[in-house]
């Protein structure tokens, strides 16, 4: 094999090594295991760029292995994945850095830097995977190394979490299954293809199609948290606040909305999918779900499952710029797979700041906590004013193009869906700040600790500081080549043009 052959290949094993190394070592080799995930996810990066760059300018990045009869394992760079990649493997990076600051002193570091690896490992090779069977391999090896983060701290509340998440996931993971082997039966083929792969199969193998299409969107839709399909991602929220990070931002729910987008695009191919009429009640449930999660978030008191229900919410913006079915749409749809990972991984990390520094678990704790932390309450600020829309940030750019698409499409109802989702958002975030930089704090805060002259420990302030930047930077540079609305128009030009 040739240099760009092995390239996705070795991004996949720069993690999948460190995390099989660092499991051997002992918990007292702190500076080696420090050392491993930091060289590890700065290899990576390295290797993104370059790869990112070979795209750009028309290079084939694919590595092919034998598996199956007729089916190869297949990674593959293409505009799509590469978007997917990128956001992963920097997010990565500063989630490391967190994860080292938060689990100082803790025990079981070496199983849980282990399969921190092996989770992102499975995410890029969801990412990166170039058909089907690939994908739903690295998708099931993503279920069962997250696993173990949830369950970390080994409460019996984890362990209930980390029950539920298993009973879901493995079941839309079966149904995922179901539905490739059907597909394979009638196709032939699980080769992801620009525009899909499915239009030219006769018309009498289109009730089958659309009943495929429901398997592999409800097998897709447990980790993307589609309504009734989400009820782990809450329970989850007993995992510590790097694994919250990494299932919001990252990961899982990312692996299955991006899931969802390939299905529609190189599966199906849009047109496809609009002709054989499941893009609409596809829009519908992501409305639904957009509407319901934020709902829900307005009622929770526990902040990192209020974080949890925005995620809900937020995740399917993704699905309903893919189902309005237009370019435009398409653009507000991709880019807010970036969009969406920058502004909850900060709010997550600055939860989680809350939560080690000053012991606050519960939005009504946090009076004056604005006070006590200005930075990390900065960084949360600028997280959650990003969700709700505010311009410029990142999430004012989704939604302005998730509206012009609706419009350009003629289905101005998804209009009043953003109207109202911004609106509960600010429903449920503004009350945060208020109180945090205007109420009165506490008389004492419980479990303080000290940092000397910083707020808390720079290994847990840096990271949502920088990412809250990137909420400002992705928003006010929106324009600029390479920016993830430039890569956004970028993919949605080569899916849209024959």
């Amino acid at each position: 094999m040739n240099w760009d052959a092995w390239m996705p290949l070795l991004i996949v094993l720069s993690s999948l090594l460190v995390g099989l190394v660092i499991f051997v070592l002992a918990e007292d080799r702190v500076k080696t295991r420090i050392w491993l995930n930091m060289a590890g996810a700065l290899f990576k990066l390295v290797l993104v760029a370059i790869m990112l760059w070979g795209v750009f300018n028309g290079h084939h990045y694919e590595t092919r292995l034998p598996f199956l009869p007729g089916l190869d394992l297949v990674l593959r760079a293409d505009a799509l994945s590469m978007l997917f990649v990128v956001l992963s493997s920097g997010l990565w990076l500063l989630t490391t850095v967190y994860a080292i600051g938060y689990l100082e002193g803790s025990p079981y570091r070496s199983r849980f830097f282990g399969f921190f690896s092996l989770c992102v490992t499975a995410t890029v090779g969801v990412a990166l995977a170039g058909n089907l069977i690939t994908f739903l391999l690295f998708y099931e090896l993503l279920t069962l190394a997250t696993y173990p983060l949830i369950v970390h701290r080994g409460t019996e509340a984890s362990r209930r979490a980390g029950r539920t998440y298993l009973v879901y996931t493995l079941a839309g993971g079966a149904l995922l299954l179901i539905g490739t082997i059907w597909l394979y039966t009638l196709s032939g083929t699980l080769e992801f293809t620009a525009r899909g792969f499915l239009s030219a199969l006769d018309s009498s193998h289109h009730p089958a199609l659309v009943m495929i299409f429901v398997l592999l969107i409800a097998g897709l839709g447990v980790k993307a948290a589609l309504v009734p399909l989400h009820g782990w991602l809450p329970q989850a929220m007993v995992a510590p606040a790097p694994v919250s990070a990494l299932l919001h931002a990252v990961a899982v729910v990312k692996a299955g909305a991006f899931g969802i987008v390939r299905v529609v695009y190189d599966v199906y191919g849009i047109e496809f999918s609009a002709s054989l009429g499941v893009t609409l009640p596809l829009a519908m449930l992501a409305a639904v779900t957009i509407i319901y999660g934020s709902i829900r978030a307005l009622f929770q008191d526990d902040l990192k499952r209020r974080l949890a229900f925005s995620t809900v919410s937020q995740v399917s913006y993704i699905v309903l710029g893919i189902a309005v079915v237009g370019p435009v749409a398409t653009v507000g749809g991709l880019v807010h797979l970036v969009h969406q990972g920058v502004m909850k991984i900060t709010l997550f990390f600055c939860a989680g700041n809350f939560a080690e520094t000053l012991g606050i678990h519960k939005v009504s704790e946090m009076n004056g906590v604005g006070r006590r932390m200005p930075w990390t309450m900065a960084a949360f600020t600028i997280g959650a004013l990003g969700m709700i829309g505010v311009p410029p940030l990142a999430g004012f750019i989704t939604k302005w193009y998730l509206g012009l698409g609706a419009l350009e499409a003629g289905q101005g109802w998804v209009i009043f869906v953003l109207v109202g989702s911004s609106l509960l958002n600010a429903g449920y975030f503004l009350p945060i700040l208020y109180a945090a930089w205007f109420k009165a704090p506490a008389d004492s805060w419980p479990a303080e600790r000290s940092f000397g002259r910083h707020e808390t420990a720079l290994a847990l302030l840096v990271p949502p500081v920088i990412t809250a930047l990137l909420v400002v930077a992705v928003g006010l540079l929106a324009s600029t080549p390479f920016s993830p609305l430039h890569w956004a128009r970028f993919i949605t030009t080569l899916e849209y043009t024959p």
